[in-house]
């Protein structure tokens, strides 16, 4: 007697739109690769700061432009990029993106003067900011909408994150073994790779029509934040009532006023104001911002804390913060699944909540603090917390947008949090550097940082009450996505489109 075949019993409604489709996994595998490398240089340089520093004689303000040069041109060029890639094809702007990025860590990788890195590193923030909106409008349309796509949006935040996770130990062991000009030259081969696999993989697509796009938007934007946060860290030197610090911050609050002038009366804005009249999307950037100007600034203090005042090395530095980055993993991957049960908004505050603590509990640090109390167990709250709030804000956000909106949210999401970093790393810096007073004495140094922290942990405190107060309440149970799954009637399908806005 021959035995009958195996015949697979057919996938649920619910089980079918929980996977990402087959077919989608390389162009989800090649997004997130971009997405990585915008995020590895993010990461990658804190571990270098210290030696960049020494090699190319910086002072500790031109030290923090190695990081915000970069943040600043990624957040002010992102909505540029996510509309572009709306209007011009989401492939071709992912090229243009990762090449102009690739292009520019050779240049800063080369630099002999500290002015060069600078320029090569706000260059690489300009390809990130095309790059890095294309990486997210490619995911969310080879996936459809529902559970499949939050896994996928979750495995992008996942990659996103391991990508600061790497940064500190790429950053760490290419500084000892080599120098710090490799934490940059790295891309150089990568972004190669990803280039020849992106051109292969993915196919083009465009959500809008070919319209002109606002070059003057986008340059206003960037300009104004860049002066913002110029006027911001000149108050280390000269306090907040001198005119070097108040000429480029009023400068700054009025050219982003222009730039929302422009937006509401320009035919084809960069970012259409109507957008932030959805609640999901205004509220859930709006907690981005709040959250990132805490956990951006949490890397740059932890690596020159670990070094310049526990004396680690490099690499050390790096391996002495895998925990903490391999918590965002953790936190980013189990997101969806809590979500289903507790929905969103309930899930984003409780991450806010948890990392809030872990700042809290890092504000205690000293001089002689040991690795598990000082920088370990604070760390892992920390980033825990926002890995658990990070997908859920991020998906409440694209959730909101219109078909031809999704490369502008995508932008913004990550504008949001980038921005809310460069800014809130300028702010952070000076509220350390007004306690040290210019001394370098470690336990006053370490006194400075602790009342960053502490300041870190009152912003994302407010960022609690603001989504407790502005954030939807969408609930995502399994009952719901399996009603979701049913055929509706046209009354049905309407209370549901009215139950999303």
């Amino acid at each position: 007697m021959t035995g009958m075949a195996d015949v697979p019993a057919p996938a649920s409604p619910r089980t079918s739109r929980s996977r990402i489709p087959t077919g989608a996994w390389a162009v989800v595998l090649a997004a997130c690769t971009g997405q990585f490398l915008v995020v590895l240089d993010v990461s990658v340089v804190n571990v270098a700061l210290p030696s960049m520093r020494a090699d190319l004689g910086l002072s500790h303000s031109a030290l923090q432009w190695v990081v915000n040069a970069y943040s600043i041109a990624f957040a002010g060029f992102m909505l540029l990029g996510g509309r572009a890639a709306d209007i011009y094809g989401r492939k071709r702007m992912f090229l243009v993106g990762l090449g102009v990025f690739t292009a520019a860590s050779l240049a800063g990788g080369l630099a002999q003067e500290g002015w060069q890195l600078l320029a090569a590193r706000a260059a690489q923030g300009l390809g990130a900011a095309v790059l890095a909106p294309a990486t997210l409008t490619i995911l969310t349309a080879a996936v459809p909408e529902g559970p499949a796509r939050t896994k996928a949006i979750a495995t992008w935040m996942a990659v996103g994150a391991g990508g600061g996770a790497a940064g500190g130990l790429i950053g760490g062991i290419l500084t000892d073994a080599l120098s710090w000009r490799w934490v940059l030259l790295i891309n150089v081969p990568i972004g190669a790779l990803v280039l020849v696999a992106a051109a292969l993989w993915i196919t083009e697509g465009r959500a809008g029509d070919r319209r002109r796009i606002d070059l003057l938007g986008a340059v206003l934007v960037t300009a104004g934040l860049a002066t913002v946060a110029y006027g911001i860290v000149q108050t280390e030197a000269v306090g907040w009532t001198a005119a070097a610090t108040v000429v480029p911050l009023v400068a700054g609050v009025v050219l982003l006023g222009t730039f929302v002038l422009v937006e509401a009366r320009t035919a084809v804005p960069l970012v259409p104001l109507r957008v932030f009249g959805v609640r999901a999307v205004s509220s859930a950037n709006v907690a981005m911002l709040l959250m990132g100007s805490a956990t951006f600034a949490m890397w740059y203090f932890m690596t020159v804390y670990a070094q310049n005042v526990l004396g680690y090395s490099p690499l050390e530095a790096g391996l002495a913060l895998m925990p903490t980055s391999a918590a965002v993993i953790i936190g980013s991957k189990i997101a969806p699944r809590i979500m289903v049960r507790t929905g969103p908004k309930t899930l984003a505050v409780a991450g806010v909540l948890i990392t809030a603590a872990g700042f809290g509990w890092q504000s205690t640090m000293g001089v002689h603090g040991s690795y598990l109390t000082a920088i370990m167990f604070p760390g892992i709250l920390m980033m825990a917390g926002a890995g658990l709030a990070s997908t859920p804000l991020a998906t409440l956000a694209t959730s909101g947008a219109a078909p031809g909106d999704a490369g502008l949210v995508s932008g913004l999401v990550n504008t949001s949090r980038t921005m809310g970093g460069a800014l809130g790393l300028a702010v952070l810096s000076t509220v350390a550097a007004a306690r040290t007073a210019g001394s370098v004495d470690p336990a006053e140094v370490t006194a400075g940082y602790a009342s960053a922290f502490r300041t870190a942990c009152g912003v994302l405190l407010v960022g609690v009450v603001v989504m407790l107060a502005w954030l939807p309440n969408h609930r995502t149970s399994r009952v719901r996505e399996e009603r979701a799954a049913e055929p509706t009637t046209a009354a049905q399908a309407k209370a549901q489109a009215q139950e999303r806005v």
